[in-house]
């Protein structure tokens, strides 16, 4: 049997796992801070609803990425202080986010994670951490499907110019 055959855990991780997880970790503690500051800001209940759960999956994340590091002899990167919540009447209005652009930039956020997902799933030869960011990747996908129904719903979404009248191709 070779190294890299038999229980997955038993594995070294190669250093494109150990940076895609590292990574991922220090992403996800970074959108806690925000949403948390997001949560601050929005006004709406249903965009609420998704902000805090995006910030449930990004903790799942950080301790199971941090676990992941820790248990193959890796720091990771520190944690950020929870923010505390804020009555959005004291926050001034122009130093408010709007929730059309909350929506936005968390749409942006998941479409961006996604594409992180499926590059360390590409690069993993360990079968976990590749099932791990699958895992990862169907979450962030159904957090986006919930996103763009909400961005139609309230009438937020923009819309890249469609193409409305198609030109007429040459015989």
């Amino acid at each position: 049997m070779g190294v890299l055959s038999g229980n997955p855990k038993d594995e070294p991780m190669h250093y494109g796992e150990v940076f895609g997880v590292w990574t991922a970790s220090m992403a996800a503690k970074g959108a806690v801070s925000c949403y948390q500051a997001y949560l601050n800001h929005a006004g709406d209940k249903d965009l609420k609803k998704i902000l805090n759960d995006l910030i449930d999956q990004a903790k799942l994340e950080i301790k199971e990425c941090d676990t992941l590091l820790s248990d193959n002899g890796i720091p990771s990167a520190p944690i950020m202080p929870e923010r505390p919540s804020v009555k959005l009447e004291d926050i001034p209005a122009g130093a408010r986010f709007t929730d059309p652009e909350i929506a936005a930039k968390i749409a942006v956020d998941t479409s961006a994670g996604l594409v992180a997902c499926s590059q360390v799933m590409g690069q993993s030869i360990r079968e976990d951490v590749g099932a791990l960011f699958a895992k990862y990747h169907l979450s962030k996908a159904a957090l986006g499907l919930k996103i763009l129904q909400l961005n139609k719903e309230k009438g937020w979404l923009i819309p890249p110019p469609l193409q409305i009248q198609r030109p007429e191709s040459e015989k």
